[in-house]
């Protein structure tokens, strides 16, 4: 695919999406296309700095080392607690999800608690903030918000700004909780590059590279599709533009905020674990019985036979695929990989993004290096059905009195968050 026809398809990609946008929004007169055309000049500008000028991929790189530094750390503290059972490296068939995945979830999640308690992520999270907000004109808590969703996921990014939960308007909810859906918290970041570089440093940090891209480029997405489906009503103020950090602290001190951080992680390891579990074996009974009618039908037969062999017969696989290959077309995925790339979009929405990755490296070499490239910026974001109860829970609890603008919104702003990631997706496609 030559670079006119990948700029052409990422063009008809986003008009695609700012038309579904556009025909779901409550008030289409009340849309600003200039708030829409700045998102879109920032997630353009970044992506062009980031995979196209050397001094800033440089930079990027630096950090996603960082990032593959983390996994070797990890494995250095799981290799401590596997020392009295005569193992002193992760590797063999310990070298997997549960004695790798896991624990780098329990050990970024402490740094992470740490660097914020620090107030480095705060000076990061203003700089990206103050940047929305002058070129999209927003109040001062939804850019904080939305830029802290970079970092620290859906639940966590709401106590950034929780003096000004109350207040906010339902646009304002909107673009917090769309924010939420479109992007990932740094305590799954690392063990998603590990998922798709597996043992090969150089992969982990292309695939580094690629997601912190994705999680920032699709900060502005989000606040373009919020305020296309739920445009402003009012005029902001200049009093409300201006960005003030609140004192909110993760612990008392440093250790305690490391503390606190790798308890909140391993909860967050227990539960990733047991869903994958779950949800594994539940497609696993449903494939079965697919199967079944497959076999009586002739089916698997027909769909081995149509599809060179990529599915094997009547699965949800095959079934999400066939849905969800058009959307991936449109990214601008090869058409011969958009069914592949349909099951990973339809599993996102139906179970989590981290399902769908942990699926990724089996059909990683099945498929072209750009619609790899591309799946890994359409998929890198919350927006499934269970994060609509997860925010709804989690940001009432904060906001009691927004409890019916979060349950009135919820479907909508997941809608709003996987558009903003497929945004992110189609301009990453016309620059690979």
């Amino acid at each position: 695919m030559d670079i006119i026809t990948s700029i052409l398809r990422g063009l008809l990609g986003i008009v695609v999406m700012l038309g579904i946008l556009y025909l779901l929004s409550s008030n289409r007169r009340g849309i600003s296309w200039r708030l829409v055309a700045g998102g879109l000049f920032l997630q353009l500008a970044l992506a062009i700095l980031v995979l196209k000028v050397d001094w800033v991929t440089a930079g990027f790189d630096w950090i996603a080392s960082f990032f593959v530094n983390v996994l070797s750390f990890t494995n250095a503290g799981t290799a401590f607690l596997l020392a009295p059972f005569g193992l002193t490296e992760v590797d063999g068939a310990l070298n997997n999800f549960v004695f790798k995945v896991l624990p780098t979830i329990v050990f970024f999640s402490a740094l992470t608690s740490l660097l914020y308690y620090l107030g480095i992520l705060q000076i990061i999270t203003k700089g990206i903030a103050w940047t929305m907000s002058k070129t999209m004109k927003l109040t001062g808590a939804e850019s904080f918000a939305a830029a802290a969703n970079v970092f620290i996921g859906q639940t966590e990014a709401p106590l950034v700004i929780r003096p000004y939960l109350e207040r906010m308007s339902r646009s304002e909810i909107m673009c917090l909780m769309a924010g939420g859906f479109a992007t990932i918290a740094g305590s799954v970041f690392a063990a998603y590059v590990g998922f798709l570089g597996g043992d090969d440093p150089a992969m982990q940090k292309l695939f580094a590279r690629h997601l912190l891209t994705a999680s920032i480029m699709s900060a502005p997405a989000a606040i373009v599709a919020a305020k296309m489906l739920l445009p402003e009503v009012r005029e902001i103020t200049l009093e409300e533009q201006k960005l003030e950090v609140p004192k909110e602290r993760t612990g008392s001190n440093a250790l305690d905020a490391i503390t606190t951080g790798a308890t909140d992680g391993f909860k967050l390891a227990v539960n990733v674990g047991i869903m994958l579990l779950v949800f594994t074996a539940l497609i696993a009974m449903l494939n079965f019985f697919l199967d079944s009618v497959g076999g009586w039908t002739g089916l698997n037969a027909y769909i081995e036979q149509t599809t060179s062999g990529r599915f094997t017969g009547f699965t949800l696989e095959y079934i999400l695929g066939l849905i969800f290959a058009p959307i991936a077309w449109t990214l601008g995925v090869p058409w011969q990989d958009s069914m592949m790339v349909g099951q990973l979009l339809g599993m996102r929405t139906a179970i989590n993004e981290f399902y769908a990755y942990a699926q990724m490296p089996a059909l990683k070499g099945l498929m072209q290096e750009k619609s790899v490239i591309i799946t890994t910026y359409a998929l890198c974001g919350f927006a499934n059905f269970a994060s609509i109860g997860i925010q709804i829970g989690g940001i009432s609890a904060l906001a009691p009195t927004q409890r019916k603008n979060l349950t009135e919104l919820g479907l909508k702003a997941m809608i709003g968050g996987t558009i903003a990631s497929f945004l992110t997706a189609c301009i990453a496609g016309m620059l690979i």
